[in-house]
């Protein structure tokens, strides 16, 4: 499997998707930023997260669109302490969502320049 810096989408590849074939994204990688846009894929969201934090890796999550809709559910806290964590703000409002959510303090609710950010510092980069 090819590593690229640049963000990879593997939607299109879904069903193929398994956290064995992320592996090699996470041992090349010192700092690892991920992008969520969508409400699907909790799980490999948290077993990347999982295996990259075993790994000694910096991992860095940034949930927007659908994506933030993820923030609600109970296997979320999962994530907490493994990963720095920001979410859009403008999508977290558009969705009607609103409260605390594990993890997150008032500066993670951010705007897309924070994703440009993870992009820029991150030596991988996944996109879900």
């Amino acid at each position: 499997m090819a590593v690229s810096k640049y963000p990879v989408d593997f939607k299109s590849r879904q069903n193929s998707l398994n956290i064995q074939s992320l592996i090699g994204v996470i041992v090349m990688a010192e700092k690892l930023g991920v992008l969520v846009s969508s409400d699907r894929h909790l799980d490999y969201v948290i077993n990347l997260t999982d295996a990259a934090h075993a790994k000694g890796k910096e991992i860095e999550i940034f949930f927007t669109g659908k994506g933030v809709l993820l923030t609600q559910s109970p296997e979320f806290s999962k994530l907490v302490g493994k990963a720095k964590m920001s979410l859009c703000d403008v999508s977290f409002r558009a969705l009607g969502l609103e409260g605390d959510i594990p993890g997150f303090g008032f500066k993670d609710f951010a705007t897309q320049a924070k994703n440009a950010e993870i992009i820029k510092n991150s030596d991988r980069y996944v996109v879900f």
